[in-house]
């Protein structure tokens, strides 16, 4: 196997200008956590060398340049068709027979004898994602349930555009980044079946107040992109870590989320996002056993890489097994100081209106604002307050343009955001 794909058994941390910071930490988790007993799915990467061939062979280097010339770069009035633009020449081009030949037969390999066509989630991963201080989470595009190589190498193209979504774009422009010298790796995993069971997100420190001796483990039923994408409220389970860490019961507090959405494989492909049955609702989506496991996994997962970590798990329905897709470091707190915790309180009391699922801390008011969708962005004035159905990362360059431009204290809270259910509730 050449250069243009590698497999997760021969993938290290110190891979990241290869294979980008999501793939190099599957593969060092594969290598270096597997044999402590933490599940990982295997799989492999179409490198960055891979992902430069594609640009070569099309031709795209030169003209994803003009393209980016044309940005606005003081208001970014025109990010969405620059983006669309860049995304539109990367969809059109052709996987070389090289890459597409090696991306097959690995595809295949995966499989196994037994299983011919394996269903696989296709997860980009950039040269400077997942490093602490710029995580890059949720900016490029992901897909499940993916089966059959014509479907393979069509995701694996669509995974490559994604490195130009707007949000991307944004993002590298605000952290310094040169937007060509970024490359787009790609990895393909063995999907776990959480769509029979459940799936979510683990913090190995409180990402609320940044104490450092708990584990939150949040969950859903299904796939777990349902919390990355701000969709569901999901179950909340806190863990305490030398209790973990002394073998005794470490559970110190359990929260059952409404979960209102269970994220399915389609029979078509892809995913669908269904209701959750009312008795599902209230149902927690792990045991007590279930949640000390992820917690001692995430106690290693932070041991092995020596810093605060934010991880994805899954649950197969099928086998009952619990496994870890993917982990990053926790950027929330990485430049906080640690013995300083800031609280906010109201001086004066008023009428409550509603109330919701808070995410950070802060106080502030303003006019607020029902925007659906970040195209019609241009309704916000300074200091309005977004209340939308989800908050997902296409709002990001909304958002920071608009906190950019309020004058404000140093230490003044800028945002804040509540989930009454389905709202999701922005100060700008």
């Amino acid at each position: 196997m050449n250069d243009l794909v590698i497999s997760f058994e021969t993938i290290g941390i110190g891979d990241v200008p290869k294979v980008g910071g999501k793939n190099a930490s599957l593969g060092e988790m594969y290598q270096k956590l597997t044999p402590l007993g933490i599940r990982i799915p295997n799989g492999f990467a179409v490198t960055a060398a891979g992902y430069g061939l594609f640009l070569k062979e099309n031709k795209l280097n030169q003209s994803i340049q003009e393209k980016l010339s044309e940005l606005d770069l003081d208001n970014f009035s025109n990010l969405r068709e620059v983006s669309g633009e860049i995304k539109s020449l990367i969809l059109h081009g052709k996987v070389p027979d090289d890459l597409a030949k090696e991306i097959v037969h690995s595809y295949q390999s995966l499989g196994g004898l037994n299983r011919i066509n394996p269903d696989v989630a296709v997860r980009s991963s950039a040269t400077a994602e997942d490093l602490p201080g710029a995580s890059f989470a949720g900016l490029h595009e992901s897909f499940l349930n993916i089966k059959g190589e014509q479907e393979l190498l069509k995701a694996v193209r669509s995974c490559f555009a994604s490195l130009y979504n707007g949000r991307a774009i944004k993002y590298r422009h605000d952290k310094g980044f040169d937007h060509l010298e970024i490359a787009l790796s790609v990895g393909v995993q063995l999907m776990v079946r959480a769509d029979k069971a459940s799936s979510g997100v683990c913090f190995s420190i409180d990402p609320e107040s940044g104490f450092s001796q708990s584990v939150l483990i949040t969950g859903c039923w299904g796939l777990g992109e349902n919390i990355v994408q701000g969709a569901v409220i999901p179950d909340e389970f806190l863990v305490f870590k030398p209790s973990i860490k002394k073998g005794k019961r470490a559970i110190l507090s359990k929260k059952v989320g409404s979960k209102t959405k269970t994220m399915i494989y389609s029979k078509d492909g892809g995913v669908v996002n269904l209701d959750t049955s009312k008795e599902k609702q209230k149902a927690f989506v792990l045991n007590d056993e279930e949640i000390e496991i992820l917690g001692q996994w995430a106690i290693k997962i932070e041991n092995h890489y020596g810093m605060p970590m934010d991880i994805e798990w899954a649950k197969d329905g099928l086998s009952g097994d619990l496994f870890i897709v993917q982990a990053r470091p926790e950027t929330v707190h990485a430049d906080k100081d640690p013995y300083l915790l800031k609280e906010y309180a109201l001086a004066e009391k008023g009428e409550l209106l509603c109330s919701g699922y808070a995410i950070g801390g802060g106080i502030t008011s303003g006019k607020v604002k029902i925007i659906l969708s970040p195209s019609e962005a241009d309704q916000l004035e300074e200091g309005d307050i977004l209340v939308t159905e989800n908050t997902n990362p296409d709002w990001d360059p909304v958002m920071k343009k608009q906190v950019q431009s309020l004058p404000r204290k140093e230490d003044e809270p800028v945002m804040l955001q509540l989930w009454p259910e389905k709202w999701g509730l922005w100060q700008s």
